[in-house]
């Protein structure tokens, strides 16, 4: 057993992973778990945080002044145990320093630390990056919950009775993975106004990746009954994601992605990273709001 935090309020319960950092088990009352709670057969894990890097990269790493850095898809973070910096009431936070370990993958000195608090019925999950080093450093981070789908509110739903319902009209093409990395081709996204109707076929080319996303906030679940709200201010990229046959939905804000289909260059250059000068740092947020009603 991976040791975790547990944190406790009137209205929500979640279990934290030193292992990843990574949300084990989001709950309201009375016990309702609304958190993917993993399947060896389809998808392991609930919510790792994604760091330093979003995906796959060109040739399974990346390239700094001249050395190739072998880096696992999402990063060293999924498969890192953090040290805890603070556990208050209904708080805490986790910190991941460079190590011997992280420095044979990765060429640059970051830090992260990965905060969460309860506030009311809404869990807030806030990263930060922190450059150590003396150079410009890159870094890419991704948040990468996974919820039970159907939702624990609507047992005898199908799965086609779900929906993903964006904060406002989205009407910009989507990307695809092609040969592991991020395609050129643009794909209509399948909204109707603000509404995606789910489905298992529409994963069936794996993720559905939206790299210019107007709204900041999505509502999952089906309609009549609470859902779950995930709000991301700061990330400017979104993922949805689930293995058809498995009974979950990942909702993937991000801070990066992929390499594209034929990067090869200095992984400064990469796109979607964040640059950062020595001593700068950068911060994103998540929100989840589990058992809301859906919105106008």
């Amino acid at each position: 057993m991976r040791p975790e935090i547990s944190l406790k309020s009137a209205e929500l319960g979640v279990d934290i992973s030193l292992f990843g950092a990574e949300l084990r088990s989001l709950r309201t009352a009375p016990n309702m778990e609304w958190l993917w709670q993993g399947d060896p057969a389809s998808w392991p894990r609930q919510a790792p945080v994604l760091f330093p890097v979003i995906g796959r990269c060109a040739g399974g790493g990346v390239r700094h002044r001249g050395r190739f850095y072998p880096i696992p898809l999402h990063g060293y973070a999924p498969e890192s145990t953090f040290d805890i910096v603070a556990v208050a009431d209904g708080a805490c936070t986790l910190r991941l320093d460079p190590s011997e370990a992280t420095r044979r993958v990765w060429p640059f000195e970051l830090r992260l630390e990965v905060a969460f608090a309860l506030d009311g019925p809404t869990l807030r999950q806030t990263a930060s990056v922190t450059n150590l080093g003396g150079e410009t450093a890159a870094a890419a981070f991704g948040f990468h919950p996974g919820f039970a789908w159907p939702t624990p509110s609507a047992p005898g739903a199908a799965q086609t009775d779900s929906i993903v319902l964006f904060e406002r009209e989205e009407t910009a093409p989507i990307r695809r993975l092609r040969d592991g990395l991020l395609g050129p081709e643009p794909f209509p996204n399948e909204i109707e106004g603000r509404t995606l109707r789910l489905s298992p076929e529409l994963f069936t080319r794996d993720a559905m990746f939206f790299d210019r996303p107007a709204s900041r906030s999505v509502w999952f679940g089906t309609p009549g009954a609470p859902g779950v709200e995930v709000e991301f201010p700061d990330c400017p990229q979104l993922g949805l994601w689930m293995r058809p046959g498995a009974r979950f939905l990942c909702i993937e804000p991000w801070q990066g992605h992929d390499h594209p289909l034929g990067f090869d260059g200095d992984v400064l250059e990469s796109p979607g990273m964040v640059r950062l000068e020595p001593g700068e740092s950068f911060t994103r947020h998540l929100a989840i709001t589990p058992g809301a009603l859906m919105p106008a």
